[in-house]
């Protein structure tokens, strides 16, 4: 208990040295020893309170909501029929179990089957029998509100209640409500590499968050902590927003990163273009020929193709670009260029700079051992002087540090590596590109992108696509240093990657499983389809790998779904859960003050309806920053592009690349006229953000309407207010 804890702390500040200073006597060592007897002391009695701190937590929850299901299962072998309660954490008093925590096998069965036969794996093997009773319950602050029997039918009728609510200002568990196919992804534990396909408001991240709290339950062999966890999200503002969904399910949060702040781990005090900077510069460039150089650019610089040329370039490096020079010490050559270039080449296998980083020990190995008689010499000569007012033994010393030093700068020209200098000598001519690059094919202007390249990377910051190319080439020449702790990687939107990011994945977290969520249909600046999934497959090479396809979306009405195909190409496969709701507007105004008075009018109606989140949603973030500012005289908005928002409430001004993932009561799309959106990317945007909303979808134009919008909605209004 507590007092335990403050007694252990004392005794640790009374009973023990405060200073050691001295590791080396013996009587530090006991000093050392006594204060290791208290602080373990201490430690186990932290680590004794935080577990009932969390059990008390879990308990103060369980009776908020003890349970939320139950089903009868009479079991085949036996016969004897078990009344089995599943809620969000199991409750248990010595060897009896009174709530079966969700995700424990058993509760499989609730998830699987309605009436019947049914079936669920445990550790000793397939356990068969009949499902007599399946009941839903809801508990809200220790009282039972309701419960129903639960038929697919009335199960069903139960979610659209549900998905009738306002979205939340943070991502919610789904523990009441996962589907089928849901929970067969959450209990996976056959596969090293889970590839996800689903569409838009599918529900694959809330699936592969509680997927990731399955894993944590499970047994002693797959258990895994929070610090074994890494969440690869694709904004902070997402990482912020699906931030609760672990703790509510009674988890540690695992550790959530972006690839940005990944290239800035591995590139430190390097500027580098973040994702959002670069689809911002390629979304708000008027000039289309420079556009689709860009984009090209993006393509081939992340390719599988590039890596193999900065796999080719690494092992070139000491060939073409070191400059190796002969080493003379003590009037003696002791080392050859070309030895010392032939010792690097001989070790292949091994990182760049470890070799350089032996070489260079190699060769102050000869130094030291030429050292004494070359003090000897510079004695003598410093014995000679005259004038110098120190003697002979001290100067020799000071011209031995000058000599050490000048040779030092020598070494260092050749073994001591400037990355940014030598990738851009990659791109210093074409014919030593395509020279290194042979057999490879290449974009037909690589000429323009060799020449763009050169002309970027006289900037202080790095382009996106280079930071991405000299990450991989820092890993190539330094060695990985791979963290072995990461045992499950959940990567969300994996449609946004490319082939090199998933190369530096596999050098940092080689022992990791990979869970990988995406949506080829939700891609901005590339075209995308399933083989992307075969990509990713190919360079994790994982042994046992699956891709599963969940087309069913939970989150749009039906009419907001039906209104959204029309961006769709025709193969893809939506399917809409049914639930229906107000068809999607269109709005027209003469000028941009029309426009933004029918924003407000709309945003207030919104607000009236109930509505608890509405976003802006604009194709740049200089339209998000604007409307936002213009609009905040009059309403209450916020902008979210600046990092500084942390939860989806209110009006909030977006960009629509960084909406994704995010969900709003009601969504509103800005400027949805000709001149904006026109082309296969623009219908990406307005797909991903047509998808946005769960209960309401607006879109405003001046002007001539965007082509591709060919289905109108339910309403459209035209004029001002």
């Amino acid at each position: 208990n507590l007092a335990e804890l403050v007694q252990a702390k004392k005794d640790l500040w009374e009973n023990s040295s405060h200073a050691i200073t001295n590791l080396w006597s013996g009587d530090s060592f006991y000093e050392l020893a006594a204060r290791s007897q208290y602080t373990n002391q201490v430690a186990n009695k932290a680590s004794l309170l935080e577990m009932e701190a969390n059990k008390l937590l879990s308990l103060e929850r369980m009776v908020r909501a003890p349970y939320f299901a139950r089903i009868d299962f009479s079991f085949a072998q036996g016969g004897n029929t078990e009344k089995i309660y599943i809620g969000r954490a199991g409750l248990m008093e010595g060897l009896q179990l009174y709530v079966y925590d969700w995700r424990s096998p058993i509760a499989s069965v609730f998830y699987r089957f309605g009436l019947g036969e049914a079936y669920y794996d445990a550790p000793q093997g397939r356990i068969s029998g009949q499902v007599g009773l399946k009941r839903q319950y809801e508990i809200a602050n220790g009282a039972l509100a309701y419960f129903f029997d639960a038929d697919l039918q009335i199960m069903d009728e139960f979610l659209r209640k549900l998905l009738a609510q306002n979205a939340s200002a943070k991502m919610k568990t789904i523990v009441e409500t996962i589907q089928k196919d849901q929970d067969i992804i959450i209990r996976d534990l056959e596969n090293d590499l889970l590839l996800v396909q689903g569409a838009a408001g599918s529900g694959k991240t809330a699936v592969a968050l509680h997927r990731v709290a399955y894993l944590m339950y499970q047994g002693l062999k797959q258990r895994l902590a929070a610090q074994n966890i890494l969440i690869l999200s694709p904004t902070a503002l997402f990482a912020q927003y699906i931030s609760n969904v672990l703790p509510e399910l009674g988890e540690d949060a695992a550790v959530t990163v972006t690839f940005d702040s990944v290239l800035a781990k591995l590139l430190p005090g390097r500027p580098i273009q973040s994702r959002n900077q670069q689809l911002e510069a390629l979304l708000t460039n008027d000039d289309q020929d420079q556009a689709r150089l860009l984009k090209s650019s993006l393509a081939f610089k992340a390719s599988g193709q590039f890596k193999e040329i900065l796999d080719r370039f690494c092992q070139d490096i000491p060939r073409k670009w070191l400059p190796f020079s002969d080493l003379d010490y003590d009037g003696q050559c002791i080392s050859r260029r070309a030895l010392l270039q032939a010792e690097v080449l001989a070790r292949k296998t091994q990182p760049l700079a470890l070799r350089l980083n032996r070489l260079e020990a190699s060769v102050w190995e000869k130094v030291h051992a030429r050292r004494p008689s070359r003090l000897k010499k510079l004695q003598a000569f410093a014995a000679q002087l005259e004038g110098h007012g120190l003697e002979a033994e001290a100067l020799a010393r000071l011209l031995s540090i000058a000599e050490s030093a000048a040779l030092r700068r020598q070494i260092h020209s050749f073994t001591r590596l400037d990355l940014l200098s030598l990738y851009k000598k990659l791109f210093g001519s074409l014919s030593y590109f395509q020279g290194l690059a042979q057999g490879i094919p290449l974009p037909p202007e690589i000429g323009d992108i060799l020449k763009l390249t050169r002309d970027n990377l006289a900037d202080s910051q790095l382009p996106y696509a280079d930071g991405l190319a000299l990450a991989y080439l820092h890993l190539k020449v330094y060695g990985p240093q791979p963290d072995l702790t990461i045992k499950q990687a959940v990567i969300d939107e994996a449609q946004d990657y490319y082939p090199l990011h998933f190369e530096i994945l596999r050098l940092l977290f080689p022992k990791a499983r990979y869970t990988i969520l995406g949506d080829v249909q939700q891609t901005i600046e590339k075209a995308a389809d399933l083989s992307l999934f075969l990509e990713i497959e190919k360079i994790l090479a994982k042994e046992k790998a699956a891709l599963i396809t969940m087309n069913k979306s939970f989150r749009c009405t039906r009419e907001i779904l039906d209104f959204s195909r029309q961006f769709l190409p025709p193969a893809a496969e939506i399917e809409s859960f049914s639930r229906q709701g107000a068809a999607p507007k269109i709005y027209s105004a003469p000028d941009q003050e029309g426009l933004d008075a029918l924003i407000i009018q709309e945003i207030r109606s919104c607000q009236a309806l109930g509505c608890q989140s509405i976003g802006l949603l604009c194709k740049t973030e200089q339209d998000a920053r604007a409307l936002a500012g213009r609009l905040q005289q009059l309403v209450d908005v916020s902008f979210g592009g600046s990092g500084t928002v942390t939860a989806i409430q209110g009006v909030l001004g977006l960009p629509i690349y960084m909406a994704k993932g995010l969900e709003f009561d009601a969504a509103l799309l800005y400027r949805t006229d000709k001149g904006r959106y026109s082309t296969e990317a623009d219908q990406k945007l307005l797909y991903i953000g047509c998808t946005r909303a769960l209960h309401r979808l607006s879109l405003f134009y001046t002007g001539e309407i965007s082509p591709l919008i060919r289905q109108t909605g339910g309403a459209h209004a035209k004029g001002g207010v």
